[in-house]
């Protein structure tokens, strides 16, 4: 199960960093989605082989994602935040393309106006 880190409370306009940990190395696919009250779950970012492969609409050129090979982790670095990021962010991994995903417990992410 992927561990996740980071995450708070942040003011409009400022930075966060996640950080979702893994056992091993050699992921197909890492990622993240977000929750938010009274939202359905949406897509946040994707790496697939660790490239960036897609991003939500609402995020783009905001927020950065990447991996750490060093830690056998992915990073999704936030910038720019709006309140309307606020959210539980579940990171995912998947180790081939046809498994399913293991799911991190999930990080509380708040944005103040």
């Amino acid at each position: 199960q992927p561990v996740e880190s980071g995450g708070g409370l942040v003011q409009a306009g400022g930075s966060l960093e996640l950080s979702c940990a893994v056992s091993r190395s050699g992921f197909y696919s890492m990622g993240w989605y977000r929750l938010a009250p009274g939202n359905q779950r949406e897509m946040v970012a994707e790496m697939v082989g660790g490239r960036p492969t897609q991003y939500a609409d609402s995020v783009k050129g905001r927020f950065t994602v990447s991996r750490d090979n060093a830690k056998n982790s992915a990073v999704l670095q936030m910038n720019s935040l709006k309140p309307e990021d606020t959210a539980v962010y579940y990171c995912y991994v998947k180790w081939d393309v046809f498994g399913r995903a293991d799911w991190g417990q999930g990080t509380q992410v708040t944005v103040s106006p």
